[in-house]
C-alpha cells in the first residue's frame, strides 16, 4: 500500500473520533516488511477522560499488544495531525522508524511547526515526513471546530 492509503485510513479513524465529539485524529502503525496494519487508534481524551487518550499512543499500544513487545522496530506510523511533545516521546521510545503526518500543527507539534523533539540527541531519530493528505487532514479539522464554534 501507498503512504497515501494508509494515510485515508488514519482519516476514516479521524471520522470516528469526530462523530464521537473527539477532536478528530487518526493513527495507524504499519509494519513495513508486511504492509499489515498491527495498530490503530484515534482521539479518545473526553470519552475516556484521559490527557493520554491520544490517538498515537492508542495506535501505539495496539501495535505493541498486537507484535508482544514494546520496541516497534520495522513499523512506521501514519496520522492524521502532527503529533504533540507527549506522542513523539511516545514515538521515540517506541522506537518506531518513521512518522508520516497530514496536517501540521502550529500550536503543538513538535514534529516541525513548534519544534523537532527528533532533532533531539535522544537514543532514537525517526524519519518523518509531513503534510501527507494535508488538506484532508487539516480540513477534518477545520470543520469539527467550526461545527463545535456555532454549537
Amino acid at each position: 500500500m501507498t503512504d497515501e492509503e494508509y494515510m485515508s485510513r488514519a482519516v476514516e479513524l479521524a471520522k470516528k473520533a469526530a462523530a464521537l465529539g473527539e477532536v478528530p485524529v487518526g493513527a495507524v502503525v504499519v509494519k513495513k516488511s508486511s504492509g499489515e496494519i498491527v495498530g490503530e487508534g484515534y482521539n479518545l481524551r473526553e470519552s475516556g477522560k484521559s490527557p493520554l487518550a491520544h490517538a498515537e499512543i492508542i495506535a501505539i499500544n495496539e501495535a505493541s499488544t498486537a507484535l508482544g513487545g514494546w520496541r516497534l522496530i520495522d513499523c512506521e506510523m501514519f496520522v492524521t495531525l502532527e503529533p504533540c511533545p507527549m506522542c513523539c516521546g511516545a514515538i521515540i521510545n517506541s522506537r518506531i522508524e518513521r512518522v508520516v503526518f497530514g496536517a501540521y500543527d502550529k500550536k503543538a507539534g513538535s514534529c516541525e511547526s513548534v519544534i523537532n523533539l527528533f532533532e533531539l540527541p535522544y537514543n532514537h531519530r525517526p524519519q518523518i515526513f509531513g503534510g501527507v493528505m494535508q488538506k484532508e487532514c487539516a480540513d477534518i479539522l477545520s470543520d469539527f471546530f467550526k461545527t463545535l464554534r456555532n454549537k
